[in-house]
Parts: structure tokens; sequence; C-alpha cells
């Protein structure tokens, strides 16, 4: 119980978290018609999403101080994000491009688990560059809005976090449970075949899941 313990409180803390990031998104961006969204589905979904990345992040990192600090900032950010994507559709600049740097000063100072060597960088580095151009060159047929600006931006700074490997397995995941989710609402007929669903939410579970529950993974 007493190891059990610092999780469930991380997982408290990331509901929490969950519900304010909620709040934000309800509020900031400011909506074009000055409206404020009442607590509904995603307000729900934002907190399960906040708590389980709480609980997994002391789960998976509560033995080494730095890699917990460094990803526990990274995967706060990313349920901020996942809520405001939720809402508005929009994952903002103003976090997506900060957290590029944040990335490249966690591997300076060693703190991240995942792309710790030199070799390991440049995988990373050539993953943050590939894979967003490649989704934009496939999405192009697709027409505009296709895939979000803001979804390419984060991509960097997921790739630089997680490291190739992981990045990769990540947008898989994400597609997989977008795939499953988009066929249900369809089948109950909450959605057609023309609605536009947004990706971010699934590309942020999916990164969530690569950093927090899979094994490491080598880039070399």
């Amino acid at each position: 119980m007493a190891n059990e313990l610092p999780i469930l409180l991380a997982g408290t803390a990331g509901a929490a978290w969950g519900y304010v990031s909620d709040r934000i998104a309800a509020r900031w961006p400011a909506h074009d018609d000055g409206s404020i969204r009442a607590r509904d589905w995603r307000t729900i979904v934002v907190v399960i999403v906040g708590a389980l990345a709480g609980a997994a992040t002391v789960a998976r990192f509560a033995a080494d101080p730095v890699p917990l600090l460094a990803i526990g900032v990274y995967a706060i950010a990313l349920v901020l994000l996942f809520a405001t994507d939720l809402d508005q559709r929009l994952l903002p600049d103003i976090i997506t491009l900060p957290l590029v740097p944040y990335a490249i000063v966690v591997y300076v100072l060693g703190a991240g688990p995942f792309v710790r060597t030199t070799d390991d960088l440049l995988w990373a580095i050539a993953a943050a560059i590939v894979i967003p151009v490649a989704l934009f060159l496939l999405a192009i047929p697709f027409g505009k809005g296709a895939i979000g600006e803001g979804d390419l931006k984060l991509l960097v700074s997921v790739a630089l976090i997680a490291g190739a490997a992981n990045v990769f397995y990540g947008l898989v995941a994400g597609a997989l449970v977008a795939g499953i989710v988009v066929a249900l609402l369809v089948a109950t007929r909450r959605l057609t075949m023309h609605s536009y669903v947004p990706y971010g939410p699934f590309l942020i579970a999916g990164a969530l899941w690569a950093i927090l529950a899979i094994a490491n993974v080598s880039q070399t």
C-alpha cells in the first residue's frame, strides 16, 4: 500500500489538473462568440486522461526524480493541449512551440529517459523533421484541415522527448484509437462520414501511452 499511495496521489492530482485544464480550455483561447462552455462529457474525458497521466508518470518514474520531473512537466502540458484541442480543435502555439526547446534542454541536462546518446538525438531530430513533413504531404490530397498545423508542431517535441521509435509507436496507437472511436460514433450515428474529427486528442493519447506505458526502446 505504501508504494501505491504516491501513484494514487498522483492520479488524484492529475484528475484535478485535468479538470482545471478543461475549465481553461472552455475559456482560452477565447471563443469567437465570447461564450464559456459548460461542463460536459469533455470534462469527464480530460479528468480521466489527467488522472491516468499523473498516475502513470509516478508509477513509471518514481524511482528516478530527474526523469520524473522532466516527463511530469511535459505530461502536464500534454493534458492541457488535450483539453484545448478537444474543446476548440486547437493546439495553441504558445504551448506547442516552447515544448521544442524544452525537449532540447531536457536532453542537454541528461534528464530524459529516452533520448540519452548522440545517436538517440540524431534519430530523434530526423523523426522530428521527417514525420511531420510526411504527414503534411500525405494530407494534401484530402484538402485543407486534413491535419492541423498544431499537430505537426507538437510532433516535433514528442519526437525529441520520446525518441524516434516511440513517436512512431505513439502515432500508430493514436491512429488505431481514432479509427475505433470514429467507427463506433459513425455506427451509432453520432457522426457521419463527412464529420470533422480532430486528430490532436488521439495524437496526444498515443504520445502519452508511448512515453508512460511502453518499455524503453533503443533508437539504434
